[in-house]
This record gives C-alpha cells, sequence and structure tokens, in this order.
C-alpha cells in the first residue's frame, strides 16, 4: 500500500495505490477534486500537488480520469515528473494520451532521455505518432535509425543496450565490464561474444561467466550454437523462434552479421500481447489497427470494409436460398433447418480454424506435420457430424410423434446427411484456410473473420439442398 498526499487550499487530497485494475471507492474525492482543478483551470495548483505524489499514483489517475482531462493534465505537468509518469503507463494508455497538442511535450520529454530509452518508449507509440516525434528529434542518430526499419519488424523493436565482448575478454575482465555498465544495461542474462569485424560468433549465459575462472577466455566457454534473426524479420517470427527455442533475448544481427541489437524480455511480452490484440481484432471483423479511442471516421474505415465483405457472403448464400424457391414451396419445412445448418457450419469452421491460428502463432505447427493435423482433423469432423447427425434425426423423428411431418424418415436422413457433410467440410475449410494463408505471406488470423464464416454459410445452405433435393425430395 502506498499513499501519496498534499495539501491544497480547501482541503487534503491524497491518493491510495489501487491493486491492478480494482478501482477504490476512498479515491472517489481525489478524482472529484483533480477535476474540479482541471474545470477551474488551477494548474499551478494541481502541479504543485502531483509534483509530490509518486508517478505509479499519478499514472493510476490518469487512468481513471475521462480522456479529455487525462490529456489536459499531462499537458500541464512538467517535464520532469512527466518522464516518469510516460514510464510507468502502459503502452495503450500512453497511446491514448497522444493528440497534436501533447507532440511537443512528448518532443521535449524524449530528447531529455538517453537515445536508447527515448527509442524503447518510442517502440510502444502508435506508428503515425512515432513517426511525428522522430521528425521532430533529427540530432539524435538512434532515433532517426528508428525509421529506417519497416513497421513490426526486429530493427523496429530491438532494444540498443547490450553487453558485447571480444573473444579473447577473460571471464574476469567481462564481469568487472559488466558491473561497470550496470547501471546503463540494467538486467543482462546473457553476454554476446563477437570477432574483432564486430560479428556475433557465441553467447555466454552470465551464471556460466560467473563460475568460470578469471583468466579463461570468452571463446573457450562461449555457445557456439547461436541464433539470431536480422533487423527485417517480422516480430511475429521472432516471438516464434523464441517459443520454440525458449531464448530469453533474441539478438539481433546487420545483414554482414554484425549484432545490433536485442529482443529482450520485456519486448518478447510486449510482441506477444500485440499479436494477440492484433488476432483477436481479425478474428471478429475489425482492423488490427483498431484503437478504443479511434474517432468516428476511424471507426468506420477500420469496420465498414469487414461488414461489407459479410454482405457478399451473406448475399451469395441468400441467393443460393432463393434458387431453391421451387422446393422451399414444395416443403416448407426445409425453411427450418437452414439456420440449424449455417450455424453448425459456422461453429464448425471457426472451432477448426482458430485451433490452427493458434498453432501458426506459438509455432506448434510444424510444416512437416500439416498433413496428419489436417487427417485428424478430417477424422474429428467426420465423427462430431455424425453424431451431430445422428442426434437432428433422432429430434425430427420425435418431432414427427407430435407434429404431422410428410416422410419424416426422409426428412431425417436428408438433414443428418446434410448435418455430417456441413460440418466436416467446414472443418476441413477452417484448418486448410489459415495454413495456406500463412504461406503466402497472409496473416492468417484473417481467415477466422468473416471469409470463413462467409464460406461456410454459402456451403453450408448449398449442401443442405442438395441433400434435400436428393433424398427428400427426390
Amino acid at each position: 500500500m502506498s499513499n501519496a498526499s498534499a495539501t491544497s487550499d480547501l482541503k487534503p487530497v491524497s491518493w491510495t495505490r489501487e491493486p491492478a485494475q480494482e478501482p477504490l471507492e476512498e479515491n472517489d474525492g481525489a478524482l472529484r477534486a483533480v477535476r474540479d482543478m482541471i474545470r477551474a483551470g488551477e494548474r499551478n495548483q494541481l502541479v504543485d500537488l502531483l509534483k509530490k505524489w509518486d508517478p505509479l499514483d499519478v499514472m493510476q489517475l490518469l487512468v481513471r480520469l475521462r480522456l479529455k482531462h487525462a490529456r489536459k493534465l499531462f499537458q500541464w505537468l512538467p517535464a520532469n515528473p512527466s518522464i516518469k509518469v510516460v514510464a510507468e503507463l502502459r503502452p495503450e494508455f500512453r497511446s491514448i494520451l497522444m493528440e497534436e497538442s501533447t507532440l511537443e511535450q512528448f518532443r521535449d520529454i524524449l530528447a531529455g532521455l538517453d537515445p536508447e530509452d527515448a527509442v524503447e518508449i518510442l517502440n510502444e507509440f502508435p506508428d503515425d505518432a512515432a513517426e511525428q516525434l522522430i521528425a521532430r528529434l533529427p540530432d539524435i542518430e538512434d532515433i532517426g535509425t528508428r525509421g529506417s526499419y519497416a513497421d513490426d519488424t526486429a530493427g523496429r523493436v530491438m532494444a540498443r543496450k547490450f553487453v558485447a565482448l571480444p573473444e579473447e575478454c577473460t571471464a574476469g575482465d567481462a564481469v568487472a565490464q559488466m558491473q561497470a555498465e550496470a547501471s546503463r544495461i540494467r538486467k543482462v542474462f546473457t553476454v554476446y561474444v563477437t570477432d574483432a569485424k564486430g560479428r556475433l560468433t557465441g553467447t555466454v549465459e552470465v551464471g556460466k561467466l560467473l563460475l568460470a575462472p578469471n583468466d579463461t577466455q570468452l571463446k573457450k566457454i562461449m555457445n557456439k550454437d547461436v541464433i539470431a534473426v536480422s533487423a527485417d524479420t517480422d516480430q511475429e517470427e521472432v516471438l516464434r523462434l523464441a517459443r520454440k527455442r525458449d531464448m530469453r533475448t533474441v539478438p539481433v544481427v546487420s545483414g554482414d552479421g554484425q549484432l545490433i541489437g536485442r529482443i529482450t524480455p520485456k519486448q518478447l511480452t510486449r510482441i506477444a500481447a500485440d499479436e494477440a490484440n492484433e488476432d483477436m481484432l481479425l478474428m471478429s471483423g475489425v482492423s488490427g489497427e483498431a484503437r478504443s479511442d479511434d474517432t468516428v471516421l476511424r471507426i468506420v474505415k477500420g469496420r465498414l470494409p469487414w461488414l461489407l465483405a459479410g454482405l457478399v457472403g451473406a448475399s451469395v448464400a441468400a441467393t443460393v436460398v432463393g434458387s431453391y424457391e421451387d422446393q422451399l414451396a414444395e416443403a416448407a419445412i426445409l425453411a427450418a433447418f437452414i439456420p440449424v445448418t449455417m450455424s453448425m457450419a459456422g461453429n464448425a469452421g471457426l472451432q477448426a480454424s482458430a485451433v490452427a491460428v493458434q498453432g501458426i502463432a506459438t509455432g506448434a505447427l510444424w510444416s512437416g506435420d500439416i498433413f496428419f493435423r489436417l487427417m485428424k482433423e478430417l477424422v474429428a469432423a467426420l465423427f462430431n457430424g455424425a453424431i451431430a447427425g445422428t442426434l437432428l434425426g433422432c429430434l425430427v423423428l420425435g418431432a414427427s410423434m407430435i407434429v404431422p411431418l410428410e416422410e419424416p424418415v426422409r426428412l431425417a436422413l436428408a438433414t443428418s446427411l446434410s448435418l455430417l457433410c456441413v460440418t466436416t467440410l467446414a472443418a476441413m475449410v477452417g484448418a486448410t484456410v489459415p495454413i495456406v494463408l500463412d504461406k503466402i505471406g497472409i496473416d492468417p488470423a484473417m481467415a477466422i473473420g468473416v471469409f470463413i464464416t462467409s464460406s461456410n454459410d454459402v456451403l453450408g445452405v448449398l449442401i443442405f439442398f442438395l441433400m434435400a433435393t436428393t433424398f427428400y425430395l427426390g
């Protein structure tokens, strides 16, 4: 528990440290007082108050204020406490605070930081805002070079702080170097070993380094099986590699093998969160760039294309249904089973595609295992379809004892077989499409949204009427 407090002209204003995502009612009074001070324009009084607060408390206050009040307060804060508040803010909240009027303040904040720290903070800003800030900081070389790498690549997100020592360096000298650089590097898990040209040749874990005799050269104890990525490697590929090889940090090298940075554990965690959020949005039929504070125009631009794509799919399905107008007129009972078929097709496809996307994202889906995975999906879909179809057939026969149905046995057979075929085909489409998209360089999460839902609706309706025409009306 941490308390930040000060006294205004009217009454004490204090803040009690809140657990993660658990607002405390006792802070409501402080929120009202700060909000009133913002509305009254009492800038100096409020700044004097918050200077005495812990930055984490200020961050929690900002998050609980309305966005327009949070932005106003952040504009009022001088650079010194602002730097610490920025460091405490979660990336998504840091992004929301960004607007044109605060860019100059962020520029002043970044200019006062170590270049490597500034680059690390920039990595967590929206790309458009980051580019505007980079343009305002032309004299800082490390920040300028960030813009030379494409979005979502290792070069864009890598940290430039690392310990790299020559092969001839001894363990004792290496430990002394780490101690000297401790305040700059902070956490060090791996020491990188380079040759005379700065090319990465090996790694030494800190624990192994501490246990080695002081006069032992690094080239004698280093791990020569070095795994590194190039600066233009997609960050999702970096994450897959780190998970597959259980790597805590991932070195980044230039085209000629020179060590230029590393992906830290913090960055790997952020990449995982970013990719998960993007996949979730894509699976929901929303642009992966969507943010909670988007304007109405951005919301429309991000969602309308997906809605229109869904409209096209629904229109095709409606066309299929309309082409069987005579069959529906002959046996109106068939219309009752259209929603059942479409729902089963959609659910089966989404289940299979979700598992496929997860396997691709985590690296668990190996190329040599794809055929066997698809065969397992096929067998499982056949079992699921057979069970669901049998159950539906039994329900039809049971309903025929209560409600008069024409040819109930044939109707039960048609609906059962259609459900078996629809479930099986939808599952295979759902399992296959993400893999195909991944092979051609398209985010497989896009398959789960409108594409699979619409395609399976169309296939489901088409198969249902083919079965109904063959086994019930034939």
